[in-house]
Protein backbone atom coordinates (compact mmCIF):
# COMPACT_ATOMS: atom_id res chain seq x y z
CA UNK A 1 0.00 0.00 0.00
CA UNK A 2 0.82 3.81 -0.77
CA UNK A 3 0.07 7.09 1.04
CA UNK A 4 -1.15 9.06 -2.27
CA UNK A 5 -1.72 12.27 0.12
CA UNK A 6 2.32 11.95 1.07
CA UNK A 7 3.31 11.07 -2.26
CA UNK A 8 1.02 14.01 -4.00
CA UNK A 9 2.79 16.50 -1.42
CA UNK A 10 6.56 14.96 -2.62
CA UNK A 11 6.42 15.36 -6.31
CA UNK A 12 6.04 18.65 -6.58
CA UNK A 13 9.23 19.05 -3.41
CA UNK A 14 11.55 17.03 -5.51
CA UNK A 15 10.59 18.61 -8.20
CA UNK A 16 11.72 22.54 -6.95
CA UNK A 17 14.10 20.94 -5.59
CA UNK A 18 15.63 19.19 -8.39
CA UNK A 19 15.25 21.80 -10.92
CA UNK A 20 17.42 24.34 -8.36
CA UNK A 21 20.87 24.75 -9.59
CA UNK A 22 23.65 22.16 -7.94
CA UNK A 23 26.18 20.71 -8.75
CA UNK A 24 25.08 17.34 -11.12
CA UNK A 25 22.58 20.38 -13.25
CA UNK A 26 25.65 22.55 -13.87
CA UNK A 27 27.41 19.16 -14.75
CA UNK A 28 24.63 18.79 -17.06
CA UNK A 29 24.55 22.22 -18.89
CA UNK A 30 28.63 21.72 -18.73
CA UNK A 31 28.37 18.72 -20.67
CA UNK A 32 25.34 19.67 -22.81
CA UNK A 33 27.43 22.41 -24.04
CA UNK A 34 30.22 20.91 -25.09
CA UNK A 35 29.04 16.89 -26.50
CA UNK A 36 25.84 17.84 -26.40
CA UNK A 37 22.78 16.35 -25.40
CA UNK A 38 22.73 12.89 -26.31
CA UNK A 39 25.52 12.39 -25.16
CA UNK A 40 24.91 13.69 -21.92
CA UNK A 41 22.13 11.21 -21.66
CA UNK A 42 25.13 8.73 -20.51
CA UNK A 43 26.38 10.97 -17.54
CA UNK A 44 22.19 11.40 -16.85
CA UNK A 45 22.27 7.73 -16.08
CA UNK A 46 25.36 7.42 -14.33
CA UNK A 47 23.52 10.44 -11.97
CA UNK A 48 20.25 9.05 -11.36
CA UNK A 49 21.25 5.93 -10.71
CA UNK A 50 23.72 7.15 -7.63
CA UNK A 51 21.28 9.36 -6.66
CA UNK A 52 19.33 6.17 -6.19
CA UNK A 53 21.56 4.70 -4.56
CA UNK A 54 22.13 6.94 -2.12
CA UNK A 55 18.27 7.53 -1.44
CA UNK A 56 17.99 3.74 -0.82
CA UNK A 57 21.00 3.54 1.04
CA UNK A 58 19.38 6.63 3.35
CA UNK A 59 16.85 5.06 4.52
CA UNK A 60 18.13 2.10 5.24
CA UNK A 61 20.80 3.03 7.19
CA UNK A 62 24.08 3.35 5.40
CA UNK A 63 24.12 7.11 5.98
CA UNK A 64 24.93 6.00 9.50
CA UNK A 65 28.30 4.12 8.81
CA UNK A 66 29.40 6.69 6.40
CA UNK A 67 29.00 9.32 9.11
CA UNK A 68 31.05 6.86 11.71
CA UNK A 69 34.12 6.41 8.78
CA UNK A 70 34.14 10.18 7.38
CA UNK A 71 37.78 9.76 6.28
CA UNK A 72 36.07 7.41 3.30
CA UNK A 73 33.73 9.39 2.40
CA UNK A 74 36.12 12.33 2.16
CA UNK A 75 38.62 10.20 0.25
CA UNK A 76 35.76 9.49 -2.27
CA UNK A 77 34.96 12.95 -2.63
CA UNK A 78 38.50 14.18 -3.50
CA UNK A 79 38.70 11.63 -5.25
CA UNK A 80 35.65 12.30 -7.46
CA UNK A 81 36.60 16.32 -7.13
CA UNK A 82 40.53 15.35 -8.54
CA UNK A 83 38.91 14.11 -11.56
CA UNK A 84 36.55 16.77 -12.89
CA UNK A 85 38.82 19.19 -12.02
CA UNK A 86 41.50 17.49 -14.44
CA UNK A 87 38.73 17.21 -17.11
CA UNK A 88 38.11 21.26 -16.17
CA UNK A 89 41.14 21.82 -16.86
CA UNK A 90 41.97 20.19 -19.69
CA UNK A 91 38.92 21.70 -21.50
CA UNK A 92 39.58 25.08 -20.18
CA UNK A 93 42.94 25.01 -22.43
CA UNK A 94 41.18 23.67 -25.49
CA UNK A 95 42.44 19.72 -24.91
CA UNK A 96 41.29 16.32 -23.91
CA UNK A 97 38.43 14.53 -25.39
CA UNK A 98 35.71 16.37 -24.00
CA UNK A 99 36.80 20.16 -25.80
CA UNK A 100 35.79 21.11 -28.90
CA UNK A 101 38.30 21.28 -31.71
CA UNK A 102 37.97 23.58 -35.36
CA UNK A 103 37.31 20.55 -37.31
CA UNK A 104 35.14 18.80 -34.73
CA UNK A 105 32.21 20.57 -33.70
CA UNK A 106 31.13 17.62 -31.15
CA UNK A 107 33.10 15.50 -29.61
CA UNK A 108 32.87 11.35 -30.21
CA UNK A 109 36.02 10.35 -28.85
CA UNK A 110 35.10 10.31 -24.76
CA UNK A 111 33.73 7.11 -23.95
CA UNK A 112 30.16 6.28 -22.87
CA UNK A 113 31.78 5.13 -19.70
CA UNK A 114 33.64 8.06 -18.77
CA UNK A 115 30.33 9.97 -18.81
CA UNK A 116 28.15 7.34 -16.69
CA UNK A 117 31.39 6.99 -14.32
CA UNK A 118 30.87 11.27 -14.27
CA UNK A 119 27.37 11.42 -13.64
CA UNK A 120 27.79 8.18 -11.04
CA UNK A 121 30.54 9.84 -8.69
CA UNK A 122 29.21 13.24 -8.67
CA UNK A 123 25.90 12.12 -7.50
CA UNK A 124 27.34 9.52 -4.74
CA UNK A 125 30.38 11.50 -3.42
CA UNK A 126 28.12 14.62 -3.19
CA UNK A 127 27.91 15.50 0.79
CA UNK A 128 24.82 17.12 0.09
CA UNK A 129 23.11 14.64 -1.34
CA UNK A 130 22.93 12.27 1.37
CA UNK A 131 21.83 14.90 3.76
CA UNK A 132 19.11 15.88 1.58
CA UNK A 133 17.81 12.24 1.37
CA UNK A 134 18.36 11.54 4.97
CA UNK A 135 16.05 14.47 6.04
CA UNK A 136 13.97 14.43 2.95
CA UNK A 137 12.82 10.87 2.41
CA UNK A 138 11.69 10.21 6.45
CA UNK A 139 8.78 12.23 6.49
CA UNK A 140 6.95 10.83 3.21
CA UNK A 141 7.36 7.22 4.73
CA UNK A 142 4.04 6.17 6.24
CA UNK A 143 5.03 3.76 8.98
CA UNK A 144 1.78 2.12 8.67
CA UNK A 145 2.36 1.24 5.02
CA UNK A 146 5.50 -1.45 4.16
CA UNK A 147 8.32 -0.06 3.29
CA UNK A 148 9.56 -1.17 0.26
CA UNK A 149 6.44 -0.32 -2.20
CA UNK A 150 7.13 2.97 -0.58
CA UNK A 151 10.80 3.39 -1.10
CA UNK A 152 10.67 2.05 -4.65
CA UNK A 153 7.71 4.55 -5.72
CA UNK A 154 9.72 7.63 -4.16
CA UNK A 155 12.84 6.63 -5.66
CA UNK A 156 11.20 6.28 -8.98
CA UNK A 157 9.76 10.00 -8.83
CA UNK A 158 13.26 11.39 -7.70
CA UNK A 159 15.29 9.51 -10.86
CA UNK A 160 12.94 10.78 -13.24
CA UNK A 161 12.88 14.29 -11.37
CA UNK A 162 16.39 14.59 -11.71
CA UNK A 163 16.63 13.15 -15.29
CA UNK A 164 14.17 15.56 -17.06
CA UNK A 165 15.70 18.75 -14.53
CA UNK A 166 18.75 17.79 -16.11
CA UNK A 167 17.84 17.25 -19.81
CA UNK A 168 16.49 20.62 -19.44
CA UNK A 169 19.70 22.23 -18.53
CA UNK A 170 21.61 19.67 -20.59
CA UNK A 171 18.86 21.51 -23.27
CA UNK A 172 19.97 25.26 -22.46
CA UNK A 173 23.55 24.42 -22.67
CA UNK A 174 23.82 22.93 -25.94
CA UNK A 175 21.53 25.60 -27.02
CA UNK A 176 23.97 28.18 -25.34
CA UNK A 177 26.68 26.15 -27.59
CA UNK A 178 25.16 26.69 -30.49
CA UNK A 179 25.54 30.39 -30.15
CA UNK A 180 29.13 30.60 -29.77
CA UNK A 181 30.27 27.54 -32.10
CA UNK A 182 31.76 29.42 -34.95
CA UNK A 183 35.49 28.47 -35.51
CA UNK A 184 36.35 32.05 -33.79
CA UNK A 185 34.24 31.08 -30.73
CA UNK A 186 35.18 27.23 -30.39
CA UNK A 187 38.38 28.45 -27.65
CA UNK A 188 35.97 30.50 -25.72
CA UNK A 189 33.19 27.83 -25.80
CA UNK A 190 36.03 25.40 -24.21
CA UNK A 191 36.98 27.96 -21.82
CA UNK A 192 33.36 28.63 -20.59
CA UNK A 193 32.78 24.35 -20.42
CA UNK A 194 36.18 24.12 -18.22
CA UNK A 195 35.64 26.90 -15.74
CA UNK A 196 31.97 25.15 -15.11
CA UNK A 197 33.68 21.80 -15.03
CA UNK A 198 36.47 23.33 -12.66
CA UNK A 199 33.71 24.99 -10.37
CA UNK A 200 31.83 21.67 -10.07
CA UNK A 201 34.91 20.00 -8.77
CA UNK A 202 36.11 22.91 -6.42
CA UNK A 203 32.21 22.78 -5.06
CA UNK A 204 32.74 18.89 -4.63
CA UNK A 205 35.82 19.50 -2.93
CA UNK A 206 34.61 22.36 -0.43
CA UNK A 207 31.10 20.92 0.55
Amino acid sequence: MIDFTLISLFIPTVLLISITPGMCMTLAMTLGLSIGVSRTLWMMLGEVLGVAIVAISAVLGVSVVMLKFPSLFSLLKLCGAGYLLYLGINMWRSKGKLSLSFENKTSSQVKNQTLFNQGFVTAIANPKGWAFMVSLLPPFINKNYELPAQLAVLVIIIMISEFLCMLLYAAGGHTIGRLITERKNVALMNKISGSLMIAVAIWLALS
